[in-house]
């Protein structure tokens, strides 16, 4: 189980084996003295190798223009009227921000910044869960938060992580908020994951949502360079994923507005699609299907060059 999901609870894994959570113990310390696993305040989870988790303060200061894209383009999925759940994180906390905009919303968290950022929007409705403050991210956590999740039900849950992997998933570094957080998955009909492109190909300790749970990523576009994020990217859309990315920019020459900080966002075609559309969305992705033929964007293209040419000479 450890080798899986990367930690495992005594609570869980006394559940599964069906014995008590002291007989487990024992195992578990035979099982660290073999050098297989290392045990952690009620659990065991794989030895060393994995990234360890950076507190709030560090966190809120690593890629903050990526973090705002993201969270433009996540607020733009969300409509009037919408139940949703919202995980913790500083771009979890980017969107909540921009959701105090959406009229008739109810937004359920465990996330004090979350609330924070929502407390004085009139027409959001806050709901937060129970559970047992963890100071280093501002999120409750334990069994008091995963029991008031039980019996919930919305449309989407928008959770980040510490890590983003096509094998594994979604994944953090803290098994309390491993747990909250895939209580905040069951409660929803979609999952749609935040993560900027630092993230992608990194994988931590505990698994919080699986890639064929995963409906949809919302990330920004990976350094020319960094190709374990770009093939990270591939494989994730190859599984099904729904990718949308979002950049830095100015307005368009049309006068629309992108996000701060970025280009528009563009989806990435789902296993067995292709052709790019204006834009960066793709035929038969999330943009849906009423763009130009694929002919015409590489005549566009093809001009494009030309007039590239002409210039340079």
């Amino acid at each position: 189980m450890v080798r899986a999901n990367g930690a495992v609870s005594l609570r869980e894994l006394a559940r599964v084996v069906q014995t008590s959570e002291v007989t487990v113990r024992r195992d578990v310390r035979a099982l660290e003295a073999e050098g297989l696993l290392d045990r952690r305040h009620g659990g065991a989870v794989l030895p060393g190798g994995f990234t360890r988790e950076s507190g709030f303060p560090q966190k809120s200061h690593l890629a903050t223009a990526e973090k705002t894209a993201i969270a433009d383009v996540a607020a733009g999925l969300v409509e009037e009227g919408e139940a949703i759940v919202v995980g913790a994180g500083t771009t979890t906390q980017e969107l909540a921000r921009r959701l105090a905009r959406v009229p008739g919303l109810t937004v359920v968290t465990n996330s004090l910044l979350v609330a924070q950022a929502l407390a004085h929007a009139n027409r959001v409705e806050v709901v937060m869960t129970g559970g047992t403050l963890r100071g280093s991210n501002y999120a409750l956590v334990g069994s008091g938060a995963e029991q008031s999740l039980q019996g919930l039900r919305v449309s989407r849950a928008f959770l980040s992580g510490s890590g983003l992997t096509a094998e594994r998933g979604l994944s953090t570094s803290n098994m309390l908020s491993a747990s909250v957080d895939r209580a905040l998955v069951q409660a929803a009909a979609e999952v749609v994951v935040l993560a900027d492109h630092t993230k992608l190909g990194t994988d931590t300790m505990f698994q919080t949502v699986p890639t064929d749970v995963i409906t949809r990523l919302v990330t920004d576009e990976p350094p020319v360079h960094d190709e374990r994020a770009a093939t990270e990217l591939q494989a994730l859309a190859d599984q099904g994923v729904q990718i949308a990315v979002a950049g830095t920019g100015a307005p368009t020459h049309g006068g629309e507005q992108h996000p701060p900080g970025g280009r528009p966002r563009r989806d990435l075609p789902l296993p067995g699609q292709r052709g790019r559309l204006p834009g960066g969305q793709f035929r038969g992705g999330p943009g849906g299907p009423g763009g130009p033929l694929a002919s015409d964007v590489l005549a566009a293209e093809r001009q494009a060059v030309r007039v590239a040419d002409m210039r340079r000479r």
